[in-house]
């Protein structure tokens, strides 16, 4: 039987653009399981809002394990995880949350190439980061395990300087310690998408915003994966507030029945 590491990974390696659902807890995940998504991934800032706390790593790892472990449990399809910035300070603990994540069944990850300092998100160092992921992709190796490691380039998401060439200069960073793909979110202009998959032969991952090209144009650009991130769950909830605030408005429950 084919490990759900090697239909994920061969997702990445077939040409044409997937779609990834992000999920929140284990209901989600099987919606999206039984409309016939190839996997499911989540989103830290619905899995963070479900739970009550604000995006950015507000959320206990330990709490967030719980929901990753039940979304692992509840589909059959892989399953790739948001681990932000990596719940840890060192390298190390990066490593130890890893290692988690693949004993619950964890095929995959984005990590982020930025960090949250006095409430401000800033990019890191690229040869420091880069070490971390080396590091990482090491272990692993050594150790005979597998996992995807999606880098979250963050330099279009912050507007830095001169992004297109400041994104290709890390990009060629994490392409030499072993990463397995690159992911942009908020990139959105065709000629900027079309660069990156000039510059890079790293599979490219973006997300769903307001302007990006519609989905067959992503795929004939040559994307290979586009994530939905929290806008699903933003949704859903935007519904679930209209519909609540309804019943007392109208002093009604017809609304949601």
């Amino acid at each position: 039987m084919v490990s759900k590491f090697k239909t994920f990974e061969a997702l990445h390696t077939a040409r044409k653009l997937f779609i990834l659902p992000n999920s929140w807890d284990a209901e989600s995940a099987i919606i999206f399981q039984e409309s016939n998504y190839p996997a499911v991934g989540t989103s830290s800032a619905a899995v963070a809002a479900s739970l009550g706390y604000e995006d950015g790593e507000r959320m206990p790892f330990a709490d967030y394990l719980v929901i990753i472990r039940r979304i692992a449990a509840s589909v059959n399809i892989p399953v790739t995880i948001d681990l932000e910035m990596g719940y840890g300070k060192t390298k190390e603990e990066v490593y130890a949350n890893v290692q988690k994540l693949i004993e619950v069944g964890v095929v995959g990850i984005n990590i982020e190439d930025s960090s949250i300092a006095n409430g401000k998100r800033t990019l890191k160092d690229t040869k420091e980061f880069a070490q971390t992921l080396e590091f990482v992709k090491k272990k692993l190796v050594a150790e005979r395990q597998s996992l995807f490691i999606n880098v979250r380039c963050d330099s279009y998401l912050l507007k830095v300087k001169d992004s297109q060439n400041e994104t290709a200069q890390r990009i060629k960073v994490f392409e030499s310690v072993g990463v397995d793909g690159i992911f942009l979110p908020f990139i959105s202009e065709e000629q900027d998408i079309e660069r990156v998959l000039h510059e890079t032969r790293l599979p490219l991952n973006v997300m769903c915003i307001p302007g990006l090209p519609e989905i067959d144009k992503l795929n004939q650009l040559g994307v290979t994966r586009l994530s939905m991130g929290p806008f699903l769950h933003n949704k859903t909830y935007a519904r679930v507030r209209e519909l609540a605030k309804k019943v007392i408005e109208q002093k009604s429950i017809k609304s949601i029945l």
